[in-house]
């Protein structure tokens, strides 16, 4: 028998707890904001300045700095080197890091999401000099936000907590 909660219920036996991102999620909130921003593109288009070339570099630097990161902590997390000694990834850190994972998962599948609706709103423009100008920069941001959700979520993979070492008898 379970203990109430605070508010006199019982939880529930199965309540997940915080678990690993799932792709089919990230792939729903990259399928709606690209519809959004396919919409918005498409009523706005004539408005909006030419997009520049390198506009999605950023999403590259944030995916390589997390793949460092994530080097890192596979590397102390392989060698039991996680514990508040000094010289050791400290446990506080280590959820940081996860949280930075989780995150930087769910902004990747947004700017793929909005990169995805404004490539889909320009290739479908043939005879437009500005939508074939944005062409490239739309697939550099696509593929920026693709690299940014894959660094993510090996990141993420990264700081799963070792098995325990089986005894031997």
């Amino acid at each position: 028998m379970t203990a109430p909660d605070r508010l006199g219920g019982t939880p529930p036996e199965d309540e997940p707890g915080l678990g690993p991102t799932r792709v089919r999620d990230l792939l729903a909130v990259a399928v709606v904001v690209a519809l959004l921003a396919w919409i918005l593109v498409r009523y706005n288009y004539s408005s909006l300045p030419p997009m520049p070339l390198l506009a999605g570099i950023v999403l590259y630097v944030l995916a390589a700095l997390e793949v460092v990161i994530a080097f890192v902590v596979r590397n102390r997390v392989a060698a039991r080197d996680v514990g508040r000694a000094r010289g050791q990834l400290h446990p506080l850190t280590a959820a940081r890091v996860l949280a930075l994972a989780k995150s930087s998962a769910i902004l990747g599948a947004i700017a793929v999401g909005v990169w995805a609706g404004l490539l889909g709103y320009v290739l479908a423009q043939t005879d437009n000099a500005a939508a074939d100008h944005d062409t490239p920069a739309a697939i550099i941001g696509v593929v920026g936000g693709i690299a940014l959700v894959g660094a993510a979520l090996w990141l993420e993979y990264c700081c799963r907590a070792p098995d325990d070492p089986t005894p031997v008898a």
